[in-house]
């Protein structure tokens, strides 16, 4: 006998039911087959969706330009029907809603009781609307509805036949505003931050010297939607099993899941390819990148190929922006010194030469930074007490059951290392927690050893809630408490109670810089050398500066020098060298630089190491709006770009101008030779063309291909 997926749509729509899973069409009411089999000769009318009321309600006016009506779970939104023909009479007349995903669907009754589940579908009229011509009817989706692109049907009957036929289309999303949705979030400060901020800040550089990047999130450019929505649709779980896709679409866990595989495209058609070669030819380096509509729409546009290139902060920035616009909490959270365990023996080892040139030597590594996104969500696959953010990783460098992808983590069971919980814990604990083993090697030999418990993750942080610096969560990951807990994002070098003091007791090395690096300025190195011994000793001392990408291990040595010291029992000496602008500027551009500094023993042959990585600040562009108390809506703005050449030889470049809601695009403007020291302006128009905080952003990329950026936040009013 034929069956019906009526209760799997229950199912899919998070409703409570004891219905067996099939029901043959024998047992189905009458009314539900009015439902599916319509006089043909009835013309299809379209409802109306009362589209600026329902965006309002929902929080969704962000999304005005979708060709859909956006809605969030388990709240009600209203239509109007169109019944100016047969007006609607409430003592002979009913109503019938069928709601549908995909193949799969629930039909409900329109009642006049206004009470709103938050485990069903439910429809009900509003009383002041009867006997109308165009009535309302508002429809509620439950609080654990599928995320996805709906179309429904209402009927309306008049003694047992049909009198209306009626369509319309809704986009849902998770609702982090109601209380009965797994993703709640509790403070309204928060949802504005984490589910409707369309602009960010990433964090990079170094522990010691943090550097803030702004970051466009473009969740309401055009197209974005659409094409986050259909990141789903293409995804392998969707083409394999669709039904099943659907159904598990109620679940922000499977949802994230999904989402960081997607974003990028080791195992699926996701978003982006990822580049740590150096050689970026055929794509965008991915330093160019400066939001995430850019790159969507690119994927979408090219039917769904993979955008080149990104890495680890422009996978984690464009997973925020999927999983807000979804409507799940997201922020993007960045560990520095971050270590990559490949054999999950939480120990990290890093090798040098005796000349201290770091060596390849390893496939385990230290990041400089890494950077992932926490997403907000209960888990009831895990109990009650892991609820809350969830570390979730899209860079391809772990697979989790055979995928690139990792998580959700939760938050709370990496500090507590409850490694048989869901999912990919014990590779998120060791990228905060692994201990460094650094050797001395020489033609194979061992000739020094040392192990430091504290270097991995010392600082992890994400963007303050309402405003544009540096929030550290580290406590939240890690029990023992960071150095860094008072560290904004315009930080500078670490105190010297919080250096890594090298040595065996006999002798320490205490290797720092005297300052932050700042492009176009002299680097000052101090190397402190304390003789803890009743002898002297005298000492060959090999300092090596190398470039360094953040993720990898060191290139080419670009400078070093070399002496000879004679210490005194019980002395201490102090030993200062530079390097000077026209050393590192050609070599250096945005990579780090890892020094490190080799003592030897001549008598004993015994070496010690000290070493540091640091990265050299660039001048930021400075941005001024005209006018600034009196930005409006729809009227246009001034602002000027500027930037200063702070270093030692001739500059020029390629300006490029962007904000979400404030430009269509890019502005591109060539800035032609400055010289050191010299001054360049570029006037700005803009018509801003939504209210709030909007974040405008600069990007200026010069001829020695490093880059310097600057930001703004402005505040825009209605007329």
């Amino acid at each position: 006998m034929l069956s019906v997926g009526v209760t799997k749509a229950f199912k899919v729509f998070g409703v409570e039911t004891n219905v067996r899973l099939s029901l043959s069409l024998s047992s189905v009411n009458a009314e539900i087959l009015n439902c599916l089999c319509l006089p043909a000769d009835l013309d299809m009318k379209q409802v109306d969706l009362e589209m600026e009321e329902n965006l309002e309600r929902h929080r969704t006016a962000g999304f005005c330009h979708s060709k859909a009506l956006v809605l969030r779970r388990g709240s009600p939104f209203r239509v109007s029907l169109p019944m100016n023909d047969c007006p609607f009479n409430s003592r002979t007349d009913t109503l019938r809603i069928k709601v549908m995903l995909g193949r799969l669907y629930v039909t409900m009754p329109v009642t006049l009781s206004k009470n709103i589940s938050s485990s069903r579908w439910v429809a009900f009229m509003d009383p002041e609307s009867l006997d109308v011509s165009n009535p309302s009817v508002f429809i509620c989706a439950p609080a654990s509805a599928s995320v996805g692109c709906y179309t429904f049907k209402v009927l309306g009957f008049a003694q047992k036949k049909v009198k209306l036929r009626a369509l319309g289309q809704f986009i849902l999303l998770c609702n982090p505003w109601c209380h009965a949705d797994s993703v709640y979030i509790p403070f309204e400060d928060q949802r504005e931050e984490y589910v409707q901020n369309d602009s960010s800040l990433l964090f990079m550089g170094t522990a010691s010297n943090v550097v803030s990047r702004p970051w466009s999130m473009d969740l309401f450019e055009p197209d974005v939607l659409e094409a986050c929505l259909n990141l789903l649709n293409i995804s392998p779980q969707h083409q394999r099993n669709k039904r099943a896709d659907y159904l598990h679409r109620n679940n922000p866990v499977y949802i994230s899941r999904v989402v960081s595989a997607m974003i990028n495209c080791e195992d699926d058609r996701g978003v982006l390819k990822g580049n740590w070669s150096g050689d970026f030819s055929g794509g965008v380096h991915a330093s160019k990148w400066t939001g995430s509509g850019d790159i969507l729409r690119t994927w979408a546009q090219s039917g769904y190929r993979p955008v080149k290139y990104g890495q680890c902060w422009v996978f984690a920035a464009v997973m925020c922006t999927v999983m807000r616009v979804l409507g799940i909490p997201c922020r993007v959270v960045t560990n520095f010194n971050s270590a990559h365990d490949t054999n999950g023996n939480l120990v990290i080892e890093e090798f040098y030469s005796e000349t201290g040139k770091k060596l390849k030597s390893t496939k385990d590594s230290i990041w400089n930074f890494h950077v992932w996104v926490e997403c907000w969500m209960t888990r009831r696959d895990l109990g009650g007490d892991m609820d809350g953010w969830q570390a979730l990783d899209p860079t391809p460098q772990h697979r989790s059951r055979g995928v690139f992808c990792c998580g959700p983590a939760p938050v709370k069971a990496i500090k507590e290392r409850r490694v048989d919980l869901f999912y990919d814990i014990p590779f998120v604990y060791a990228e905060v927690n692994a201990d460094v083993h650094t050797c001395v090697v020489s033609q194979g030999r061992v000739l020094s050893r040392s192990v430091d418990t504290e270097r991995v993750g010392p600082l992890i942080c994400t963007k303050a809630v309402g405003y544009p610096r540096l929030h550290n969560i580290t406590p939240e990951y890690k029990n023992s408490k960071s150095p860094y807990s008072t560290l904004s994002s315009n930080s500078s070098c670490r105190s010297e109670s919080s250096t890594l003091r090298r040595g065996t007791g006999k002798l320490v090395a205490i290797l720092t810089l005297d300052k932050t690096p700042v492009a176009g300025a002299v680097i000052h190195i101090t190397l402190k050398v304390i003789n803890r011994q009743p002898v002297a000793k005298m000492l060959k001392v090999h300092i090596n500066a190398q470039i360094k990408e953040y993720n990898n291990s060191p290139a080419d040595t670009f400078w070093e020098n070399q002496s000879v010291v004679h210490l005194g029992p019980l002395e201490v000496k102090v030993l200062k060298q530079q390097i000077l602008p026209d050393q590192y500027e050609d070599a250096v551009g945005d990579d780090l630089v890892n020094l490190a500094a080799v003592l030897e023993d001549m008598a004993t042959h015994e070496r010690l190491l000290a070493f540091e990585e640091f990265n050299v600040a660039t001048p930021e562009l400075i941005i001024q709006v005209e006018d600034e108390d009196n930005l409006v809506l729809h009227q246009e703005q001034i602002a000027n770009v500027t930037f200063t050449n702070p270093f030692s030889h001739p500059v020029s470049g390629v300006l490029s101008v962007s904000g979400a809601s404030l430009l269509q695009g890019h502005s591109h403007f060539r800035m032609f030779a400055l010289r050191p020291g010299g001054s360049g302006k570029q006037r700005i128009a803009f018509v801003p063309s939504m209210t709030g905080t909007k974040m405008l952003q600069a990007l200026l990329t010069l001829s020695n291909k490093s880059t310097v950026r600057g930001f703004k936040m402005i505040s825009i009013r209605p007329l």
